[in-house]
Parts: C-alpha cells; structure tokens; sequence
C-alpha cells in the first residue's frame, strides 16, 4: 500500500488510525510526530472504492493504534466501519467534519496547537447538532472548536436530490413563491424529507440554477465549476461590485452567532437577469459577494476573539477564484490567511484533521 508521508509540527500523545470521510476517502495513521495518508478513495458507496478502504484500514490496525477517528456522520461507511470495531481494543473518537477541515490545514501549515479564525466551506457535513453544515465559521485549535457563524439554513427539499435538481433549493431560498413551488412547500410544512442546511455548496447551486438557467445537475457541483468558469474572464475588472446581503445575530445556550442571510443577493441577481446583464458579470457578482461574506465575518471574529490568523479549507475552496477573492480582501484587512500546499483542501484532507484531533 502506497502512503503518502506529513511531518508534524508537533507530537500528537496517542497513535490515531482516522478512517476520514465518505466521498474522496483517505484513512490516516498518526504516530507521534508523523501521520501516514493512504490513496483516495473516491466513494465508499461503492463496491470497489469500499474494498479497496476495508484493505487498507486493515494494514494500517495491524500498526495497533490507540484512537480510532471517524466523521460523526452514521451513514458514512467509514463511521460504520469504526463502529464495529471492538472498543475494548480500541478508544473510539467522532469528530466533527468542519472541525477536521480546519485541522488538517492548520497541520498542512505547520501550525502548532493555536486558536485560529477557520472557514469551512463545503457541501455537505454532520453538525454536532446534528443538522447539515457547510457554511462554518469557527474559532478553533486541535483541542476544539466554537461555531461563531454560519449561512442562514434552508430546507433541502428531497434530501440528496436537491443536489441534483437545484431548483428545489433555489426555490427554498426564494421562500416558494412560484406556482410550481406548492408541492416543496406542502413538504417543508410536513417535515417530509426536508433536512435543514446551512450549507455553501448548496448555495452555489441555487446561483448556478438562477444564473446559468438550470434547474438539474449531473454530478454534485457541476453548477458550481461552470459559474467559476464564466465568472473568471471578469477576474481583472475591478468595478464590478458586490450584491448585498444580511448578518444578523443569533443568541443561544452557546453564545451568540453570526447567520448571513443571501436574500437580497438573490433579488438582485434576479433583476441583473431581467436587465439582461452578461452572466458572466452577474456570476462574479456572485463570487465577489460570498468573498465579501467571509470578510465581514472574519472582522467580526477578530473584534471579538482578538484573532488574526484565518485557515480556509473545504471542497468550496477548490473554487481558485473564490479563494483569490477571499484571500486578497482578507490581506488588505491585515488578516494572516493560510490554506492548504502539499494536502487537498477537498474531504481527501478529513483524515489527517481527524487525526490530529484524536491524538493531540
């Protein structure tokens, strides 16, 4: 079995065996100052991806580690996995995906254990309230992590075939008022199907639904690669401006959170499409103004937490020119940004935050 080799900035106290997540799987082992990646696993939801998982978990238990770590995700076969081993041979760990996101580039960048500002941006991971996260914005360090912002939740009417018809998402996101629109409403209203998401992913889709007029995809994030297609010949026009949006504050049990509200950023792609605007302009609007919500956000976390270092990982972040957006206006705001250079930024990179978490 080929590895793939990370040298640690630190020694973690206890050998990890981390199984990662369900999509571009990779399974890492942790021994205290280096951690052992195996090759991706495109998806463990199927027969050859999963065998080729199972075999390589094996080799790596024969190493006898302490921890087991695993997404809190129960359906992710990587989780069943965990779970049916033994926990008299084993400590068994969950940790949470957004968390490991963060983690794994902190590690990728030779942090030490530090609090930082992280951006979480994906497509789908299990909250530790248990709803549907991929917006996060957290104040963490390997130890821990403390959500402090997230993208308003919306109904995913269907569950996982609102990834491939983003027009149901759209429509959750415009509150239903089309005619056609009765039937998702009638199961929002019953509970029927209709998980709450806080995710960026789906955000996206909702746009590419909008922009690029249409209502289905053919593979997750399809949408999403051809709005940063069109929206990179305007990447050198510097009069284009961002559409507006909403942050509002949320006061719970645990403190208080920052919730970005995109409606009006939908309104007005809506009457940029009316006016017959090139979408090519209106999608950089679009990438401009998610890069606007990551700097409000952050200068929020900085006044309050008197932090300066943002980490920016999850799958959203292959998005070059999000991540340029985001990390030119987070640089003019004084911000020492870090992302990921020798481990992908995608779910690939899970394990080794796992690990980390697990171990330190």
């Amino acid at each position: 079995m080929e590895t793939k080799q990370i040298k640690l900035s630190f020694s973690i106290k206890h050998s990890v065996l981390a199984l990662g997540a369900q999509a571009k799987n990779t399974i890492c082992f942790a021994h205290k100052n280096s951690a052992f990646m195996s090759c991706v696993h495109p998806d463990l939801g199927e027969l050859k991806s999963f065998l080729d998982f199972s075999k390589d978990a094996k080799v790596f238990l024969k190493k006898s580690p302490r921890l087991i770590a695993y997404d809190l995700h129960q359906q992710y076969q990587s989780t069943k996995f965990a779970l049916e081993l033994s926990s008299k041979d084993y400590l068994l760990r969950p940790i949470q995906h957004h968390h490991a996101h963060i983690a794994s580039c902190m590690a990728d960048n030779g942090l030490k254990n530090q609090k930082v500002i992280g951006v979480a941006f994906d497509g789908t991971g299990l909250g530790s309230d248990g709803k549907i996260w991929g917006a996060e914005f957290l104040i963490c360090d390997y130890k821990d992590f403390h959500r402090i912002g997230h993208l308003k939740e919306i109904p995913l009417i269907g569950g996982e075939r609102a990834i491939f018809e983003p027009w149901r998402i759209s429509a959750a996101w415009l509150g239903f008022s089309a005619p056609e629109d009765k039937i998702l409403k009638k199961m929002f209203e019953n509970n029927l199907n209709s998980p709450l998401a806080s995710s960026m992913g789906r955000l996206f889709d909702a746009a590419g639904c909008l922009i690029l007029g249409k209502r289905k995809a053919n593979f997750e994030a399809e949408l999403a690669i051809e709005l940063e297609k069109i929206a990179s010949v305007c990447s050198n026009d510097n009069k284009i401006s961002a559409y507006n949006f909403e942050v509002n504050v949320s006061s719970g049990a645990d403190g208080k959170k920052h919730i970005i509200d995109p409606l009006l950023m939908f309104k007005e792609i809506i009457i940029d499409l009316k006016s017959s605007l090139p979408k090519e302009i209106i999608s950089f609007k679009f990438h401009f103004t998610i890069a606007k919500m990551i700097e409000q956000i952050c200068l929020k976390a900085r006044k309050q937490n008197k932090l300066n270092q943002v980490v920016l990982s999850g799958g959203v972040f292959q998005n070059k020119l999000l991540l340029s957006l985001a990390e030119g206006l987070l640089c003019k705001r004084g911000f020492f940004v870090l992302k990921h250079k020798n481990i992908s930024c995608n779910d690939s990179g899970i394990s080794l935050g796992q690990a980390i978490i697990a171990g330190y």
